[in-house]
């Protein structure tokens, strides 16, 4: 199997504007979300990801069939925090695979290339309702930081959930 991360173009908006439906679509399980008098979920971040420093598109292929995409943003949910490291911290904003390829290693792969990519404090934050991310996440990173990571529960205004850190730096 061939995967690859490749950063999104703004060509490519409009792409990762229809799978990021896909994705919303998913959530609405979760969220509760319905579309808009449109038939769609949008999203209003997406723009912010060509236009703002400091944010990260990034498109999935298998085998050169497109099957999902991972938003980075760097920042930081702990505000304490923002100045005690030389790069910011990154955080993964979103993430999707479609569900035909789940469970064979994509999602994996593509965490581990994007946290190889940006060798930093890093924070994954979860939707407290969202058990199946939080369970991948834990693994993922328990694999990848071989246990070195912290997990905080945050309730605040930045966020509401877990939030897992590591730093790839070291």
């Amino acid at each position: 199997m061939d995967i690859q991360l490749r950063k999104a173009e703004y060509w490519q908006k409009a792409v990762l504007r229809n799978l990021m439906e896909l994705y919303s679509y998913d959530f609405s399980v979760i969220e509760g979300d319905d579309v808009d008098e449109f038939g769609l979920f949008g999203y209003r971040y997406l723009d912010h990801y060509w236009t703002e420093a400091g944010r990260y598109p990034y498109l999935v292929k298998v085998d050169g069939v497109l099957v999902g995409f991972v938003l980075l943003r760097e920042g930081t949910y702990f505000d304490q925090l923002a100045e005690e490291y030389p790069f910011p911290p990154m955080k993964v904003t979103e993430f999707f695979v479609l569900r035909k390829y789940r469970r064979k290693g994509v999602g994996r792969y593509v965490a581990r290339e994007v946290f190889n990519r940006y060798p930093r404090r890093w924070e994954v934050a979860q939707v407290v309702n969202d058990v199946e991310a939080q369970a991948f996440w834990r693994r993922i990173i328990d694999e990848y930081t071989h246990g070195q990571f912290e997990e905080h529960f945050l309730n605040d205004a930045n966020w509401h959930g877990p939030v897992l850190i590591f730093d790839n730096s070291l």
